[in-house]
């Protein structure tokens, strides 16, 4: 389906208020400085920010007395350079939303395109939890559709979710998180291309790819956005950029739904030491650190897949291998059947006498037994394996 064929309409599909919502505007929207001006317009402390600088520092706190770029222009050229791959249909920064992490993202969309009280949003349980939680906040029902629950694999059921928006024209938005958290399964790119060519529904799809970079080159579906005008793509700097600490999202879309996303975020929300941080992690020097260190987290992953299953008590794997963690069944003895209560107390006692903190999913949908693992770094992993082999001996000695 074409963007001229799609049942998509923004202005049906937005809510009348943001549709004619009037952005915040400052002085420097109109007059860009350009570093010589004398900027009397925003409010700001002229003499500097109130930090007790030494030679190190001040050049990491210069500037720190003006409000950041509202746009980011520079920087969303910088991730636009990042996922561009179709030469002839580039991304711009009019393709861009950036945040306060894709948590920002994930509320804005409830709030640029479902009215309270009456729209719904749907997921794909077992997925990331804050799609339900904005919507809860928002007072917005959120109607599931599980993945592919028998398989083992956890795949997405396109032709169910396109049931689904079929029988509710008030679903208006539709999260799929694609490598799944908690699945680490990359999601058939079909699949998602099968509810984009939906025949009727008017709402808007997003791909959550915060651990696109940990599955194969060329998985992001950033590029998509040109073609598809009620496509949203986000991506995060926290996991492959091991850059969790400056809380910065981008979203991928076509520029009517960056306008309007972009219209109702505060002016100043990325901070100027987000920005350059950021700017910085995106550099070439940047990414090539970044590619080290993707490749220190899948070989650590390759060896986690190969030893895990030589401690007892540990099952099969669920999902996939395409993120930085893995999902596995703890049994209730070894060579048993999964158990919540097994992997809940190995939960515990790897945190609270162990000091290894993992993640207990056996109370989600498909996820019955399983805790979900970080890979760490060499040291950190083959402390996960020895203590979680004691942990477990332990148990099954006490049951015995």
């Amino acid at each position: 389906m074409t963007a001229s064929t799609s049942p998509f309409n923004l202005e049906t599909c937005a809510r009348p208020n943001i549709l004619k919502l009037v952005p915040y505007r400052c002085a420097r929207d109109d007059y860009k400085d350009d570093g010589t001006n004398i900027l009397l317009d925003a409010n700001e402390n002229a003499y500097g920010p109130s930090l007790p600088l030494t030679a190190s520092s001040t050049a990491e706190t210069a500037g720190l007395n003006r409000y950041p770029d509202p746009h980011q222009h520079v920087l969303k050229s910088a991730f636009c350079a990042l996922r561009n791959t179709n030469p002839t249909k580039p991304l711009t920064p009019e393709n861009l939303f950036l945040g306060v992490g894709s948590d920002e993202a994930i509320d804005a969309l409830l709030r640029c395109f479902c009215t309270p009280g009456k729209d719904k949003i749907l997921t794909c349980p077992p997925t990331y939890g804050m799609y339900s939680v904005s919507a809860q906040v928002n007072d917005i029902e959120v109607v599931k559709v599980d993945l592919n629950l028998e398989s083992g694999n956890l795949e997405l059921r396109p032709d169910s979710i396109n049931e689904a928006l079929s029988q509710d024209a008030n679903i208006k938005v539709a999260y799929i998180c694609s490598p799944g958290n908690p699945t680490g399964a990359l999601v058939d790119p079909e699949a998602v291309k099968k509810v984009l060519a939906h025949p009727t529904w008017n709402g808007v799809v997003v791909v959550d790819e915060a651990y696109v970079d940990f599955a194969p080159e060329g998985s992001s579906l950033a590029p998509w956005v040109v073609d598809y005008p009620n496509l949203v793509v986000m991506q995060t700097l926290s996991k492959a950029f091991g850059l969790a600490g400056i809380r910065l999202g981008a979203a991928f879309t076509s520029p009517p739904i960056a306008q309007l996303l972009n219209n109702l975020k505060a002016p100043y929300s990325i901070s100027t030491p987000t920005s350059s941080l950021a700017y910085t992690a995106l550099s070439e020097a940047g990414l090539v650190i970044k590619s080290e260190n993707v490749a220190k987290i899948l070989s650590q992953r390759a060896r986690l897949l190969q030893e895990l299953p030589n401690v007892p008590g540990i099952g099969r794997f669920l999902g996939g291998f395409d993120a930085n963690f893995i999902l596995v069944e703890i049994l209730d003895r070894p060579g048993g059947k999964p158990s919540n209560t097994v992997a809940l107390a190995a939960y515990k006692g790897l945190a609270e006498t162990r000091g290894v903190v993992v993640r207990f999913r056996g109370g989600e949908n498909g996820c019955f037994g399983c805790l979900r693992m970080t890979v760490g770094t060499e040291d950190e992993n083959g402390r996960l394996l020895e203590r979680l082999r004691e942990i477990l001996g332990g148990i099954y000695s006490a049951s015995a």
